[in-house]
C-alpha cells in the first residue's frame, strides 16, 4: 500500500506539472517574450514546482518526526540538481541521439545557456562552503542564504532584460498546443490562464504532501535512511516533468527550450532551496551530501566548458553527465 500510495501521488505531481506548464507556454506566447525566459524562468520553475514543494512541506509540515523531515528536506534540496545536471540532461542528449548521432550538434541559445550554468556554478560552491559554517554562527548562516535568494533575484532580472533581443532574433515562444482549459469550452484569457496555473500549484501541493507521507514509510520499510532515499528516489519522481518536456522540446527541434527547461530549473533549486536548508536544516557535510554535490558541481562544469568551446555542444557530451549520475549511485549505493 505504501509503494502503491507513492505511485499515485506521483501520478497526481506529473498531472498538476503538465497543467502548470501548459498554462505557462501561452503566457509566455502572450506576453511576447523569448523563448529563453520561458524556458529558464517560466517553465523551470513550473516544472521543479514538485521537487520544490517535497522538501517545503517536508520541513515547514511534513512528519511528527522532525529529523525525517530534515533528512527528506536536504535530500530533495539537493538531490534534484544532481539529476538535473546528470541523468535529465542524459536522457534529453539520447533522445536524439538516433536522428543526429553522437556527434551531432545541440543547438540552445549559447549566451542564456552559458548564464544559466554561471549562476548555478557560483551558487551551488556557496551552498558546498556552507557546509562547513559552524551552527552556532546563525547570522552567518542566514546572510549567505539571502545573498543566494538574491543571486536568484539578479538572474532573473538579467534573463527578462535580455527577452527582447532574442524576440527579435526569432526566439519569441509559441505555445504548441491548446490550453487544457480551452478545450472545454473557456476562452483563452489572462483570467483562465491563471484560473489554470492555481489548478496545477494546488495539485501539486497534495502530490507533493502525500509523497513525503509516503516516502517516510518507504524508508522504514526498505531499512535505509530518508535522506538517502530522498537524495535518490524523490528527484528522479519529481523531475520527470523536466525530462518529458525537455525530451519533447528537442524532438522538435526546440533545443533553447529545451536546455533552458532543465538549466533553469538548476538556477531555481540550486538558490532558493539551498537557502532555505542552509537557514531551517543541520545543512552538515554527510557523505551522501558531500559525493552529491562534487559530482554535480563536475556536470554543471563540463556542460559550462563543453557549451563555450568554438564547436559548441554534441550530443555524446551529455553521456559524460549520464556516467557521473552512474558514479554516483556505485558509491552511495555499495
Amino acid at each position: 500500500m505504501v509503494f502503491l500510495q507513492l505511485f499515485l501521488m506521483l501520478i497526481v505531481i506529473l498531472i498538476a506539472a503538465e497543467v502548470f506548464t501548459n498554462a505557462l507556454e501561452h503566457l509566455g506566447e502572450k506576453l511576447g517574450i523569448s523563448e529563453g525566459v520561458t524556458g529558464s524562468i517560466f517553465a523551470a520553475v513550473g516544472t521543479a514546482l514538485p521537487e520544490t514543494s517535497v522538501p517545503l512541506l517536508a520541513i515547514f509540515a511534513g512528519t511528527s518526526n522532525m529529523e525525517t523531515n530534515h533528512e527528506i528536506g536536504v535530500g530533495a534540496i539537493l538531490g534534484a540538481p544532481l539529476m538535473l545536471a546528470t541523468l535529465s540532461l542524459f536522457l534529453m542528449g539520447m533522445s536524439v541521439y538516433k536522428s543526429r548521432t553522437a556527434t551531432g550538434h545541440l543547438r540552445p541559445e549559447r549566451t542564456g545557456l552559458v548564464r544559466d550554468l554561471n549562476y548555478f556554478i557560483v551558487a551551488f560552491l556557496l551552498a558546498a562552503v556552507a557546509l562547513y559554517i559552524p551552527h552556532e554562527k546563525d547570522l552567518f548562516r542566514y546572510m549567505l542564504g539571502f545573498g543566494m535568494v538574491m543571486i536568484y533575484v539578479v538572474y532573473v532580472w538579467q534573463t527578462i532584460r535580455a527577452s527582447k533581443g532574442l524576440v527579435a532574433e526569432g526566439h519569441a515562444t509559441e505555445a504548441e498546443s491548446d490550453m487544457f482549459l480551452c478545450k472545454v469550452g473557456l476562452p483563452n484569457n489572462m483570467v483562465v490562464i491563471v484560473l489554470q496555473l492555481l489548478l496545477g500549484l494546488l495539485l501539486l501541493l497534495a502530490g507533493a504532501k502525500g509523497f513525503i507521507n509516503g516516502v517516510e514509510s518507504a524508508a522504514e520499510i526498505l531499512g535505509i535512511s530518508a535522506l538517502l532515499l530522498s537524495l535518490l528516489i524523490i528527484p528522479i519522481a519529481t523531475e520527470l516533468p523536466e525530462k518529458v518536456n525537455s525530451i519533447l522540446w528537442i524532438r522538435k527541434g526546440k533545443d533553447t527550450l529545451a536546455f533552458g527547461n532543465i538549466t533553469g530549473a538548476m538556477v531555481f533549486q540550486g538558490t532558493l532551496l539551498p537557502a532555505i536548508g542552509i537557514m531551517l536544516t543541520p545543512w552538515v557535510p554527510r557523505k551522501e551530501v558531500l559525493i552529491g554535490i562534487v559530482l554535480t558541481l563536475l556536470a554543471a562544469v563540463w556542460l559550462r566548458i563543453m557549451a563555450s568551446r568554438k564547436g559548441g555542444l554534441r550530443v555524446w557530451h551529455l553521456m559524460l553527465n549520464g556516467a557521473l549520475y552512474v558514479t554516483y549511485l556505485f558509491i552511495v549505493l555499495s
